[in-house]
């Protein structure tokens, strides 16, 4: 069974005194102060059920800080692998045991097993923590919203098409292996490469002729698909791989299906389809459209965070679809409410969230300060203030920018790469979670 944490710290930690060396040594006595977070994170990685014998693997303390590591140093699994047997000091810091060499799959199958459920609640647990240390302020609080992207390219419907019928064709050419069922098509994906090539590059006109070819062949990959499916269905007997194969082809074969309704749509009938009901990724379904003005498009999802006076992020909230500003003011402040226990006195947001519904509201809660980057028709008076206030914490409010820039510069929050809507979720949190304890690391040992 995997343990939670080492019964006795090595005597052998060593840390390098450059700055990096010193700064993960003030985290790794931080961590230190909160083995509650372990117990949270031992849920998603001690198997209770698991027999006591061989090896036990790496501990879940080793595990959590492997998660940080790789956030603040933003590299790939095998990196990490690479360091953790080559650093000394990212070998103490992960508290990792003298013939401890964990592998790139090793490291990934383990870290990737964090739910960002357990993230989010180690985050709250941190936040309430330092909140009675003294270490939160609640004076003030700035609030706004920022999109993350998902790890995928810029999408086309010729690209769509063409990553379904490869993701199609390759599981039915598997099928031998994974059923026991050999499946006999006729194989699409050379001539769908090159018509997708063809229409990514062609003129309005000439991709107008190209597009029904390409949709032609899709549905015949779709009509393979459901004949493949009722073959195995009768010939195979049960077994795990085949229910996975079978959910995996069904899988691809709605979102494909879904793909060509909207290709139809979008480029036979001219029809406009709304974002809401665009799939812009098979791998990465649960990317979400967001459109920020009038022409940036971004491909991802909207988060909504608030930052205190010291920059520690006090508040995340990972949203779906691309909801109105306006309407995500009000759950920063019963978050803080009715989690946190603490209300600020004055809080400042973007221009986006003003309303005057959210002024009163605000208010109502007790809250001395209610403001907006951008008044958009709202007075000094209706937000309780006069211009010198309100341009103090219009003031304050532009550090909420350099905070999301470093969460996405030096934590790798503009992307994130982890696969699938959990994988996202669970990216985000850790960037927010070692954002936040590098904050603080900083700040004890500077």
């Amino acid at each position: 069974m995997r343990d939670i944490r080492l019964a006795q710290i090595s005597i052998f930690e060593n840390y390098s005194e450059h700055e990096l060396g010193v700064r993960l040594k003030s985290l790794s006595d931080l961590l230190d102060l909160h083995p509650e977070i372990l117990t949270l994170a031992a849920k998603d990685l001690v198997d209770e059920s698991a027999s006591n014998v061989g090896r036990c693997g790496l501990s879940v303390e080793s595990i959590f800080r492997c998660l940080l590591l790789k956030q603040q140093l933003r590299i790939s699994y095998e990196q990490l692998s690479f360091h953790l047997s080559d650093s000394m000091t990212y070998r103490s810091f992960t508290r990792l045991i003298h013939d401890s060499m964990p592998s790139r799959s090793g490291l990934q199958s383990t870290v990737r097993r964090i739910k960002p459920e357990t993230l989010e609640a180690i985050h709250e647990i941190l936040s309430q923590n330092w909140l009675e240390q003294g270490i939160l302020s609640m004076e003030k609080l700035r609030i706004d919203s920022t999109v993350v992207t998902s790890n995928i390219a810029p999408p086309s419907d010729s690209h769509l098409l063409n990553d379904g019928i490869r993701a199609l064709s390759r599981l039915l050419a598997k099928s031998k292996d994974s059923t026991g069922v050999k499946i006999r098509f006729t194989d699409q994906r050379k001539s769908s490469k090159s018509l997708s090539f063809q229409i990514f590059n062609a003129k309005n006109a000439e991709k107008e002729r190209l597009y029904p070819d390409l949709l032609k062949r899709a549905r015949t990959v779709l009509k393979q698909v459901d004949r493949g499916l009722q073959s195995v269905r009768l010939g195979a007997g049960k077994s795990d791989q085949k229910e996975k194969w079978v959910l995996a082809l069904e899988h691809y074969r709605d979102l494909m299906q879904q793909v060509i309704d909207q290709t139809q749509r979008r480029v036979i009938d001219k029809e406009s389809v709304h974002s809401s009901e665009k799939l812009v990724s098979l791998f990465e379904p649960h990317t979400d459209i967001i459109v920020k003005g009038f022409r940036d498009v971004q491909y991802g999802h909207k988060i909504n965070l608030s930052s205190e006076r010291r920059g520690f992020i006090t508040y995340l909230s990972i949203k779906e679809g691309n909801p109105s500003d306006k309407d995500l003011f009000l759950p920063v402040l019963e978050y803080h409410q009715s989690t946190l226990k603490a209300l600020p006195n004055s809080v400042v947001a973007d221009g986006g969230y003003a309303s005057q519904v959210n002024v009163t509201q605000g208010r109502g809660k007790g809250i001395k300060h209610v403001v907006f980057n951008k008044r958009v028709g709202l007075t000094y008076q209706a937000m309780g203030v006069k211009q010198k206030t309100f341009d103090r914490l219009r003031h304050f409010r532009a550090g909420i920018e350099g905070n999301i820039s470093e969460l996405k510069r030096a934590f790798g929050a503009s992307k994130a790469t982890w696969k699938g809507h959990d994988g996202f979720k669970a990216f985000v949190w850790s960037a927010v979670i070692s954002y936040n304890l590098t904050r603080l690391a900083r700040l004890q040992s500077g």
